[in-house]
């Protein structure tokens, strides 16, 4: 009778906290006002920083010489891989929490605790580096550093370099961003523009003084691949993180109108833009001028110089400023919905889950961001915490990556509530008739059995083939190596990696109509092959990040783990394990029982 009467009370609390979070959904609704072109805009904006504008004389000189195009073209390839993945999983799983959630739904609470955490840390210094980056750029049109208004100069107070322009222009986006999401976009929209028509204006005249010069850039004696294939390869892992920022657009899913038509393109459409202007930008400056010519701080105002056309400095800082604009923008948009995603799991306090009836947007998390980025930005000179914005959105990608593997082969038989999704339609009653219908049937038992062994394979499968891509990696980029070690452990690994990947191509994915995801939409093509791509140099990236680098990080990720043992672990909506099973719709089980 007590136990009974206990089991009562446990599934009547869990009920009411299930209808808690239910009645929580239906008063925190995002606007669903983003279009296709409102997606590109975003996506464009938060790629395409001035960091174009610097690092096409950086890389040429030290890395590809000539070939800069070719690793602007490998490095947009590399980041497809990711974006293939993002564009299926952001209309499969169209919420707002972008790859916490997809590790939450796919992996589990801790492992998504740590890529949110990793995520704050990437919007956040990168949004302080990006704001940082302004008056420098400004300083362009006033003629000199020294001429910039103080308002907007740096400034020296008791020995610490404050930059009150930083501080302004990130209260500014904040206060935009609070006033709604199609507001915000339209901004984005019209920074975007001018900063792209700033690039085709470098394209264009560039292309005209090449044209008019005979491409002397191209004629150098080294040749177009001056430093050999591991000089290109260099500089390509070098502008991959050029591309970061497409990611961007997956954390607003949950407002885009027609999230499994519109995520996909607005993706894809991104990186193809992206890649399309790096690559004509690339090819026209270091066609004007010799790369060892180049100037490292201000390549391309200095190749125009060159040709007498100083007054085009303008329309180059013109874009540089309103492409940091822009960065800023897609730094500080994410990251009040990854907190809101957090905090509607119970892993954060409800504050930043609030969102505001008028403008339909998490306000409180926006102003709570911009406040933070703002005192980072005015006090701090981030430059050298800049590694660490690589290694969150490193992290993201490689977890996304493996998220399709895990959603392909071995989709959770079990939902964890997920105020985050609120897209699933879901029925213990149907799961218990079907359960009762296979029970009584051996020969569906059988398939069954056949069924959870298939699933064992493929998560060993998975699990091998993580572990071989870290030896290989190791052992590609682990200094003092001997060769034969290194040849060695490479080949263990490589073997391990191909041996898995052709179990896992043998083994039957799983569909949509299988899983909780929306069915239909953008599928990842390749896999098990272009995942596992994306790992394999994720990884690579990830182990060849400084040291010191990573010690920060490690420091960060450390807080994040003491921050969810004694709030977010307690909190949690697993706390008491309210889980739903994963089921279908009444149509679906209504033919699988016919059947």
């Amino acid at each position: 009778m007590m136990e009974n009467g206990g089991d009562k009370f446990r599934c009547l609390v869990r009920r009411k906290r299930v209808d808690a979070a239910t009645q929580t959904l239906a008063t925190h609704q995002l606007a669903r006002k983003l279009s296709l072109f409102d997606l590109v805009a975003i996506g464009v904006g938060a790629t395409i920083g001035a960091g174009v504008y610097i690092l096409v004389g950086t890389v040429a000189r030290e890395h590809t010489g000539p070939s800069l195009t070719v690793s602007f073209f490998i490095g947009g390839l590399a980041a497809a891989l990711s974006a293939f993945c993002y564009a299926e999983l952001a209309c499969r799983c169209p919420s707002a929490g972008s790859a916490y959630h997809y590790s939450y739904v796919c992996i589990g609470e801790g492992v998504a605790w740590l890529i949110g955490w990793a995520l704050i840390l990437e919007y956040t210094l990168g949004g302080a580096a990006v704001a940082r980056g302004v008056a420098p750029n400004l300083a362009s049109f006033f003629g000199g550093v020294d001429k910039l208004p103080s308002i907007l100069a740096r400034q020296t107070i008791f020995g610490i370099v404050v930059d009150p322009g930083a501080a302004i222009l990130v209260v500014i986006i904040t206060a935009l961003l609070c006033t709604g999401i199609k507001e915000s976009s339209l901004a984005q929209a019209i920074i975007t523009t001018v900063n792209i028509s700033a690039l085709v204006f470098i394209i264009l005249a560039g292309a005209y003084l090449g044209c008019k010069t005979g491409w002397p850039g191209y004629e150098v004696s080294s040749g177009y691949f001056s430093f050999g294939v591991n000089g290109l390869l260099a500089g390509s892992a070098t502008v991959f993180f050029s591309y970061i920022g497409f990611d961007i657009v997956a954390s607003t899913a949950e407002e885009v109108k027609n999230p499994q038509r519109d995520m996909p393109l607005g993706i894809g459409i991104a990186v193809s833009i992206c890649v399309i202007l790096y690559m004509l930008v690339s090819a026209v400056i270091v066609g004007l001028v010799p790369y060892y010519a180049l100037d490292p701080d201000t390549p391309i105002s200095s190749a125009f110089a060159g040709y007498g056309m100083e007054w085009a400095v303008y329309i180059i800082t013109a874009g540089a400023v309103t492409a940091l604009c822009a960065s800023l923008i897609g730094a500080i948009i994410p990251q009040p919905r990854i907190l809101m995603a957090m905090a509607r799991d119970g892993l954060l306090p409800s504050f930043f889950s609030d969102i505001s009836r008028h403008t339909q947007v998490p306000v409180k998390g926006t102003i709570a961001t911009g406040i933070f980025i703002a005192i980072l930005a005015f006090f701090m000179d981030v430059s050298q915490l800049a590694g660490m914005v690589s290694v969150g959105t490193l992290l993201s990608f490689t977890i996304v990556a493996l998220s399709i593997l895990i959603l392909r082969y071995v989709p959770p038989d079990e939902l964890p509530f997920l105020p985050s999704d609120q897209q699933l339609n879901v029925s213990g009653r149907h799961r218990d008739a079907f359960e009762t219908y296979v029970a009584g049937r051996p020969l569906l038992q059988n398939v069954a059995q056949d069924k959870l062994r298939r699933r064992k394979v493929a998560a060993w499968s998975i699990t091998m083939v993580c572990f071989g891509v870290l030896v290989v990696v190791a052992a590609i980029s682990t200094e003092g190596l001997s060769s034969i070690l290194c040849f060695i452990l490479s080949g263990i690994g490589g073997m391990l990696v191909i041996c898995c990947l052709t179990v896992l191509n043998s083994i039957d994915q799983a569909g949509t109509k299988e899983s909780f995801t929306k069915p239909g939409g953008f599928m990842c093509p390749f896999v098990p092959f272009l995942p596992v791509a994306s790992v394999l140099i994720n990884t690579y990236l990830l182990l060849n990040i400084g040291a010191q680098t990573w010690i920060r990080v490690l420091i960060w990720l450390g807080v994040g783990v003491i921050i969810y043992i004694f709030y977010g672990r307690g909190h949690s909506l697993l706390f008491d394990d309210v889980r739903r099973p994963i089921t279908h719709t009444d149509d679906d089980h209504a033919d699988a029982t016919l059947s």
